[in-house]
């Protein structure tokens, strides 16, 4: 009888060891298999990363996250064949997963943001932005945060969840703005005259395009003076060298040929209250006189 149960545990530990190691070979092979599977996978989210032009911060990202992905489930799929209880595993993750979501809001929101911006590039690395009242140079975009330089050179760091979820302007998508300078007459200045001088120093800038031509617009009858609008178009790079050296010789034609750019007037008429008072009495001792008699 001992002889017997010796050797049955004996064939036991036989059929159990080649059972869990032909589930232990089962488990590398796959394993082996799947790391390939996953290579020739990234391999393939590659190319179509460069098909789409993601950026490099994006690309990064999406390749260690999808690498990740693909090998958690890879190891859950070979410890169920090892035996393991995977059902409990899969919750735990999912419980963890939730619990960190939660803890992370903000983060996961500027994450959302990022992925949002990086994906339909409302704007890039080097494009001249406004967001808010800040005006500035996009130089850097990650994953959770945008860095925008500023003219006077700070660098202020936006979350890109609000950036994703506000309005932002963008001034050098399009290679072309229009670039528009008001200025007022005075009253006594003669419309035509004024457009004809506007437009004779226009014409004197090479970078201002042919097309649409420069037009100059009476646009308001204001307080002091009559409202001019001039619009032009130029490329991107120019806008602000045309706007601040044109405002300067339109002032300088106007001064030589006689138009004035008049300030804010007010016109303030002044009563004599004390004649007035006088004017009531001798009125009021009229009236008097006349019910008396």
């Amino acid at each position: 009888m001992e002889d017997f149960s010796l050797e049955f545990v004996y064939e036991k530990m036989i059929e159990l060891g080649i059972e869990f190691g032909l589930s232990i070979l089962t488990g590398l092979v796959i394993l082996f298999v799947g790391f390939r599977v996953v290579r020739y996978l990234m391999v393939a989210l590659e190319k179509l990363m460069d098909k789409y032009e993601l950026e490099p911060s994006l690309r990064s990202f999406l390749k260690s996250l999808t690498s990740f992905i693909l090998k958690l489930i890879l190891i859950i799929v070979v410890a169920g064949i090892l035996g393991f209880e995977t059902t409990s595993l899969i919750a735990l993750l999912g419980a963890g997963g939730l619990a960190i979501g939660l803890a992370l809001q903000g983060s996961l929101s500027n994450f959302a943001g990022g992925v949002i911006i990086l994906s339909f590039k409302p704007f890039k690395v080097e494009d001249v932005i406004q967001w808010g009242d800040d005006v500035g140079l996009v130089e850097n975009i990650s994953i959770l945060y945008t860095e925008l330089k500023l003219f006077d050179n700070k660098v202020i760091t936006v979350p890109n969840g609000q950036l994703a979820n506000s309005k932002v302007i963008n001034y050098t998508r399009k290679d072309r703005r229009r670039v528009e300078m008001k200025v007022g007459i005075s009253y006594s200045s003669s419309i035509p005259k004024a457009r004809e001088i506007v437009l004779n120093v226009l014409k004197e800038d090479s970078r201002i395009l042919p097309d649409p031509a420069p037009v100059v617009l009476f646009t308001n009858f204001g307080d002091s003076s009559l409202d001019l609008s001039i619009r032009v178009w130029a490329m991107v790079p120019d806008f602000w060298p045309i706007y601040w050296e044109n405002m300067e010789k339109i002032k300088q034609a106007f001064d030589e040929n006689g138009i004035t750019i008049p300030f804010p007037q007010r016109d303030v008429n002044f009563f004599d209250r004390s004649k007035k008072s006088e004017e009531q009495s001798e009125k009021s001792d009229a009236q008097n006189g006349k019910s008396v008699s």
